[in-house]
This record gives structure tokens, C-alpha cells and sequence, in this order.
């Protein structure tokens, strides 16, 4: 494992500005960004705008924060994209530093730690390079940055252990677009961990490639050749997606991380990407929600839960606010939660928010009005919905 922590101005990175050059035989170092891409990085830059202040900033009940708090982005890529658009370790420090709540979030390098992990040498060495071009001398800034190459799967736990993250928030994200190659353990580790958070990405051929993969690496995947030989026997080629990232998603809630979302990235053009988010807390849900709902419909990027029975992609996109009829992925899931039993709005909300991929509580409310217009469910007590109203299909 070949690291570096916040080098200084001595390094041989170029400080010139504006993209930097590659040699012809490293063409392949940087590569076209991808529409789902983009929209899953729309998604991170509004959720990490909402997880810095919410663990830097003192809490208002106890006038106390975090003594550390930890970000790892694996899988870290070069830093850029052919057409000069900023990869997530550029983006993700860039918004830090030119936070709005900077000034209350207390910054400081024992505090605030950074870590980037990419495998490829030219990748990892064009990143080290582009981050001293962008931000300057890193141990002048008022974090710490630390670049590995290296495995991140294999990496990432010791990384943690070195840094001395453990016992603070973690917020890791294993990125790897094509292959998922994090070990459960470790997931089960962060998950232990005070108030931390995973994002797990599949990327769009996983599910299609999978074959091609060991069953040992699928054992230290999910847990246990038992966790997944049942949803390989099962899944019909049209909804394998759904049966795996149902499973990994159950991995999550095995490993220990109380709610976990699952939901496919549905840009405008181009294939969909898969993601996993686990937490312990409810704030940490409603906060990617909010993400979620800020970037949807965007440019015709969204998100769909896989638990959607029917309905196109594109009736789903748009936003509700303003509109007095719910969409049509909500009324299906409500549905499906109904088929098991009546229910009232507030067990309701909480299982929208918990369980679904975007929904919340306050549309529990909405989707039993609609229902009830529709002439699909019945509420008692009759008249004016409350949180103690009991919904039930007819």
C-alpha cells in the first residue's frame, strides 16, 4: 500500500492551472463521464453538503460535536473525466472548503480527514497531481488529506485503523461502477462504528458479469455462499438487478446498519446505476432523502425504487410539489404495504421513510387521500386523516 498524507508544496505535482497533460501512452488513465454518473455525483454533492455540517457543527441540544470525522472515497478514479469535469475527490474537498457553514463547523487538520484510495498507479498518481494543481499545498489546508494506492477492499479497514477513525463518524463510499469487491466484514465494522455510513454502488453490468465471479468472492460479498445461492437460483434474467440489490441491501441489515435504501439511478441517456446507502439513524435517511428529492428530476435523471411493480420510468420523474395526485410509484408501494394489513398514517409515514427509496412521512398522507378518491381503500375513523387514522385497501 503506497500512501501519501496532505503532501506539501515539494511535491512534484504541476501547480499550473487548468487540465493537466497526459503522455499518449496513458490515454486510458482518464475516460468519458458516464449520464448516470453524473446524476449519482448531482446526489453526493447535496448529501455531503447536509452530512458535513450536521456532524461538525456543535449540536444545538448539547453545544458538543464530533472529535473526528472521517470520509473515505474508494475506488478515488484520477480525480477528472476526459472533458475536464471534476471527479468526486476534487468535488467532495472543493464544497468542504467553500462550505457555507465553514465558519461554524470548526475545521482543523486532527479533526477532519479525507481519504482517497485508487489501484491503478497512472490513476492514482494523476489524482495526487490534480489535487496539489486545484487546492495548492495540501498540508497548508486546514484538513488532511491522505491518497492511497491500493485495494480498497482490502485497504480501507487498516486505513481506518492507522488514521485512528474508529470511535468517530465514518462516511465510506465504495464506488467501484463494475464490481463490488468490499468485504462484509468491513461493512459490519463501519456499521458498529458511532455514527457512520456506507454507499455501495453496482454498476450497470454487474448483475450481467456476475457469473463471471468467483464464488469465494461472492462469500466475502454477502456474508456466506447461503446469503446469496438462493437469489442466483431464482433470478429471472429481466429482474436479477432487483433479486441481488435486494440481497446486498439485506447484507446491510445482517451487517448491522439499522435502515438501508435501495434504489436505481435512472439517468436521461444511457444505462442505470445501482446503490445501497446504510445508517443507524433516522436523520441520516431523512437527509439522503432530501438529497434525493433536490435533484430529482434533473435534466430527466431520478430515481426508482426496484420494488416498483409497473408504470414507465419517465411517470415517475416528476416532482410532486404542486400536485394534487400523488405518482405512481407511491400508490404501488403504498399498495403493496396495505396487501399486508391495515395500517394507520403514522406507521405508515415510517415505513415510507425507512423502507422505500425516496418517500417520506408526510406523503403517507397523500397517498391514502388519493386512494381514497380512487376508491381503493377505506380509513376509519371516517372524515379528516390524522396520524392515528387506519388506512386499508378495500
Amino acid at each position: 500500500m503506497d500512501c501519501s498524507t496532505s503532501p506539501s508544496s515539494s511535491s512534484s505535482a504541476s501547480m499550473a492551472s487548468g487540465p493537466l497533460r497526459l503522455p499518449t501512452d496513458r490515454r486510458d488513465t482518464l475516460w468519458e463521464l458516464q449520464p448516470a454518473t453524473a446524476a449519482k455525483h448531482r446526489l453526493y454533492k447535496k448529501y455531503l453538503d447536509a452530512w458535513w455540517p450536521i456532524l461538525l457543527q456543535p449540536s444545538a441540544a448539547t453545544g458538543r460535536s464530533w472529535p473526528r470525522v472521517t470520509y473515505v472515497d474508494a475506488f478515488a478514479g484520477p480525480g477528472e473525466y476526459a472533458d475536464g469535469v471534476e471527479g468526486s475527490p476534487v468535488f467532495t474537498l472543493d464544497r468542504l472548503l467553500r462550505h457555507e457553514a465553514i465558519s461554524r463547523m470548526r475545521l482543523s487538520r486532527d479533526r477532519v480527514r479525507l481519504i482517497f484510495t485508487e489501484e491503478r498507479r497512472d490513476r492514482f498518481e494523476h489524482l495526487d497531481a490534480l489535487l496539489v494543481s486545484r487546492f495548492g499545498p495540501l498540508d497548508q489546508l486546514p484538513v488532511t488529506i491522505t491518497s492511497c494506492r491500493a485495494e480498497a477492499g482490502a485497504a480501507t479497514g487498516a486505513l481506518l485503523n492507522e488514521t485512528k477513525a474508529w470511535g468517530s463518524p465514518v462516511l465510506a463510499v465504495f464506488d467501484s461502477w463494475g464490481n463490488v469487491g468490499v468485504p462484509l466484514s468491513l461493512i459490519r465494522q463501519l456499521a458498529k462504528n458511532r455514527a457512520s455510513e456506507v454507499i455501495v454502488t453496482f454498476g450497470p453490468n454487474w448483475f450481467n458479469r456476475r457469473e463471471q465471479m468467483e464464488p469465494d468472492h461472492l462469500d466475502l460479498v454477502f456474508g456466506g455462499r447461503a446469503f446469496w445461492e438462493t437469489a442466483d437460483r431464482q433470478s429471472a434474467p429481466a429482474d436479477r438487478w432487483r433479486t441481488w440489490l435486494a440481497s446486498y441491501r439485506d447484507a446491510l441489515r445482517r451487517a448491522g446498519f439499522r435502515y438501508q435504501l435501495q434504489f436505481e439511478i435512472v439517468p436521461h441517456t444511457g444505462q442505470p446505476l445501482y446503490l445501497v446507502f446504510g445508517t443507524g439513524h433516522e436523520k441520516g435517511v431523512e437527509a439522503m432523502k432530501e438529497a434525493m428529492w433536490k435533484v430529482d428530476g434533473n435534466d430527466g435523471m431520478g430515481f426508482r425504487d426496484p420494488r416498483t411493480r409497473g408504470g414507465q420510468v419517465g411517470d415517475q420523474m416528476t416532482l410532486w410539489s404542486g400536485s394534487a395526485t400523488p405518482q405512481d410509484e407511491l400508490l404501488d408501494l403504498v399498495t403493496q404495504r396495505l396487501e399486508a394489513g391495515p395500517v394507520t398514517i403514522e406507521e405508515l409515514g415510517g415505513w415510507l421513510l425507512t423502507e422505500t427509496s425516496r418517500w417520506r412521512r408526510p406523503d403517507a398522507a397523500k397517498a391514502a387521500r388519493q386512494l381514497l378518491g380512487e376508491g381503493k381503500a377505506t380509513v376509519r375513523p371516517a372524515g379528516r386523516i390524522t396520524k392515528a387514522t387506519t388506512v386499508m385497501l378495500r
